[in-house]
């Protein structure tokens, strides 16, 4: 049981059940819980840090919160609209168009890849609903909720595989805002200078924290939605919709092929499962979780499903019917290329260009300030480092990552992402295993959750999560530069299978596992 402070320093009498174990328990608690302010209190560089920190929150209104749990009447919750509208901007954007790119550059017809996206869709959107009821019950970012089963240590692995799940999103998006701004300038502006560019708008932006990010997601997908209605318009007489697949519509190829597609759509989707508390944890913890999920789920499947089928139509018109204009400015300039090809006249195309340069800040910030709440996560050295700095860190990282791999896009679409679904899937296993048996009669401690001593030890989890990745994803795995021995039987380039083999394995080993573990341990 947690003890109250004033308890503890009053030397006020305890309940006769209070045993000398919990006022011991409760003092570590409170010691531990001042652990990261002692550190910022002693070391001079933290000391400046967070004083500077403070000074931006008290000018600027920059979020000095970072990842301490959110107490029930400290909270501030935005209109519940917001959960739905939020993934609106985070999926209305021209670096979700790859996305729908590659089913026909991979040999699907239209109404192929459509199918395939549409189905990777839903079953990713299905993880992020699932894990996003934990942020108004727990009040706590989604890697933290993770401790309650991947325990203290465990959790820092999450923290690390979500902090890369971020970046290959950022790259993605950082890219294609470079090769926008490229077009823009007639190619006389390297797509480098357009990542650095969009790198440093979105750090700016995502350092304001929580409130300011749910009051511009709320609006800003809203212009990019319109200028996408118009790009698919002026694309239209292009594009040919009974123009057969190259492998046809039935056979172990098409379905390797259809389920690739399916596995990328789906690591989108569910990329965002260990960020989705993140946005809710100032949402009341008598907000419904049916309502949590069910505004969260429709919220991703709706914009997603727009933005992709876009993508997939305009990759029918450049590879599969092959327009000679778009199939030209897509070989030799990339997406930025090609989507300045489609708009026309040459006046509007530079502008709806310059405009869809900011489609992306919606999603880079949102990656950034998850991504920096990831990085205080991993312990209390790293939790006393304000969050600005490690989003700043990520940022630069991230702009390297792009400006190395920009002449690449498709592959670190393919490769990048569908990795990703991997460990989502087993991520999301994990904590809704751990919510709806191990913890369906005993709860949470709140408290608990900065204490190691109090944590599972994760074992179960971590074991679960590696074993649902080696010994599901990677025979189930089909990337160009390795195809597993199970996706191998499709024949062709393979077919991915490795989520579902993943989701499979990680549940049998976890529910043994935690089983055992909780036995043994008691947490």
């Amino acid at each position: 049981m947690s003890i109250e402070k004033r308890d503890l320093e009053s030397g006020s009498p305890t309940p006769e059940n209070t045993t000398q174990s919990d006022i011991e328990a409760g003092r570590t608690i409170l010691l531990k819980a001042d652990r990261v302010h002692e550190l910022q209190a002693r070391v001079a560089v933290l000391r400046y840090l967070n004083g500077f920190e403070s000074w931006l929150d008290r000018r600027l209104g920059v979020e000095t919160q970072g990842v301490d749990r959110i107490p029930e009447e400290e909270k501030q919750p935005p209109s519940v609209w917001n959960i739905f509208l939020m993934w609106w901007s985070l999926n209305i954007h021209v670096g979700v168009l790859p996305l729908g790119l590659l089913g026909p550059e991979f040999g699907l017809s239209l109404k192929q890849s459509i199918a395939a996206s549409i189905i990777g869709i839903i079953l990713g959107a299905l993880m992020t609903s699932t894990t996003g009821t934990l942020g108004p019950k727990l009040g706590m970012r989604q890697i933290a909720t993770s401790r309650y089963s991947f325990g203290f240590w465990g959790a820092k692995l999450c923290s690390v595989l979500n902090i890369v799940v971020g970046g290959g999103f950022a790259v993605v998006n950082y890219v294609v805002v470079g090769q926008i701004l490229s077009a823009v300038s007639g190619y006389t502006m390297s797509i480098t200078v357009g990542i650095v560019i969009i790198a440093v708008i979105s750090y700016v932006v995502s350092i304001f924290g929580f409130r300011l990010i749910h009051t511009f997601e709320k609006y800003s997908w809203i212009y990019t939605f319109i200028l996408l209605c118009v790009l698919i318009g002026q694309a239209a007489p292009h594009v040919q919709t009974s123009l057969p697949g190259e492998d046809g519509s039935s056979g172990l190829v098409f379905s390797g092929t259809f389920l690739t597609i399916v596995a990328i759509n789906f690591s989108n989707a569910s990329g965002w499962c260990s960020i989705a508390a993140d946005y809710y944890c100032n949402f009341p913890a008598s907000t419904p979780a049916w309502k949590t999920f069910f505004l969260t789920f429709w919220g991703i499947v709706i914009p997603t499903t727009f933005s992709v089928t876009i993508g997939c139509c305009l990759g029918n018109a450049a590879t599969t019917a092959a327009y000679p204009p778009y199939a030209d400015a897509y070989t030799n300039h990339g997406l930025g290329g090609l989507i300045g090809e489609i708009y026309h006249p040459d006046a509007w195309s530079k502008f709806c260009l310059v405009l869809l340069t900011f489609s992306v800040l919606g999603n880079n910030i949102a990656i950034n300030y998850s991504s920096g709440l990831s990085m205080q996560l991993m312990g209390h050295y790293f939790h006393a480092v304000p969050r600005f700095i490690w989003s700043m860190a990520f940022a630069v990282v991230v702009a390297v990552l792009a400006i190395a791999g920009q002449q690449n896009l498709s592959n670190v679409v393919n490769n990048f992402v569908s990795l990703l679904g991997y460990w989502t899937v087993s991520f999301t296993m994990v904590l809704m295993l751990e919510d709806r048996i191990f913890r369906r009669k005993d709860g949470y401690n709140l408290e608990a959750w900065d204490q190691p001593h109090l944590l599972p030890w994760g074992v179960a989890a971590v074991t679960a999560l590696l074993a649902g990745y080696l010994a599901g994803g990677v025979p189930g795995m089909s990337q160009t530069w390795y195809v597993g021995p199970i996706a191998a039987k499709f024949g062709g380039d393979g077919g991915d299978v490795g989520i579902y083999m993943s989701a499979a394995i990680t549940v049998v080993v976890y529910i043994v596992g935690r089983y055992i573990e909780k036995r043994y341990t008691g947490r």
